[in-house]
Formats: C-alpha cells, structure tokens, sequence
C-alpha cells in the first residue's frame, strides 16, 4: 500500500514539474506578477556590430496598468527603450523613457517597432546562444528573462512560431 502511495505522489509531482517547464518555455513572469514576458530574443550580430536589438512581447494580465522603466543586460554596456517610427518616408529611431502596459493588454516590441537597444556590445551576439535581460516595472518590480539570439536577419514574421494564444488580449 505505501508503495503504490509512493508511485502515485512521484508520477504526480512528475507530471507537475513537466507542466511548469512547459508553461515557462513560451512566457517568462514572477509568481507574484501580473506581467509575462513573451517569446524574448535578438538577432545574432556580424562580428565588428557594436549594437543589437532586443525584441519581445510582454503581457499585463492584471486589470491595473503597469510601466516598464528600465532595462539591463551583461552583454551590452548600455541598454535602452527605443521606438522606431517613419516621417516623411525616412525611419528614426527614438529613445523613450518607459513603455505603458495597460490591464489586460500587451506591449510588443518588435523590428521597426518598440525594441531594446544593446549599445557597445561587450561581444557578438552568437546565434543559438542566450543572455539575460532585467526588466524593471513600476508595480512588477525586475523581472529577469532569457533572450534567445536567432540568426542574422531574423524577422518578426519568423518568431511567430514561438508565440502562444494570447487570450484576446489587446496590442498597446
């Protein structure tokens, strides 16, 4: 009898640990957060590139709006908020201070869209590898996240594939 208690408690806390490796797999978060980082990755960078990108989505899945206001990497000396955007058919790029998250809602960062800026790369961004970033919200607090760099190139379009359902939930 005690044996069979036994099996049953390991298959259980076995089936358990197998769904948490698999919910963290496609979104980052704090237990006590309502903000989940989806899908974080960068493009691999040629080997004199002294700046890369970032991109990500990140979920508010509380009813309250939060801010991210700060971001930060080992692998980059600086890393800022930019947006790109086009006026008059040329492409800037701005630094922006914080990022709104509203209840409920979404915030993507994606090429030509918000990203992270890594500015004076302390080495090249290598595909198939990974680093991590810190995200500082107003109300969320840091959350630490894993960047996946994809290849030279990578384009938005091609980390769909690593995106889930995202409930309905509205793009900021």
């Amino acid at each position: 009898m005690k044996t069979d208690i036994m099996k049953a408690l390991i298959i259980a806390l076995s089936l358990a640990l197998s769904l948490a490796s698999v919910a963290t797999a496609h979104g980052q978060t704090t237990s006590a957060s309502t903000i989940e980082i989806m899908a974080p990755w960068a493009r691999a960078t040629p080997g004199g590139a002294t700046n890369g990108a970032a991109y990500m989505t990140i979920l508010n899945k509380g009813k309250e709006a939060d801010r991210l206001v700060a971001v930060s990497t080992t692998v980059a000396e600086t890393a800022a908020m930019h947006r790109s955007e086009t006026e008059n058919g040329v492409m800037k790029m701005l630094a922006v201070d914080a990022v709104d998250v509203r209840g409920g809602s979404q915030a993507v960062f994606k090429p030509g869209g918000y990203h992270v800026m890594l500015m004076d790369l302390k080495q090249p961004l290598v595909e198939g590898q990974s680093f991590p970033m810190t995200l500082t919200f107003e109300k969320a607090g840091k959350i630490t996240v894993t960047v996946k760099v994809q290849k030279i190139g990578a384009a938005d379009d091609e980390m769909g594939h690593m995106q889930q359902d995202m409930g309905g939930m509205k793009s900021e």
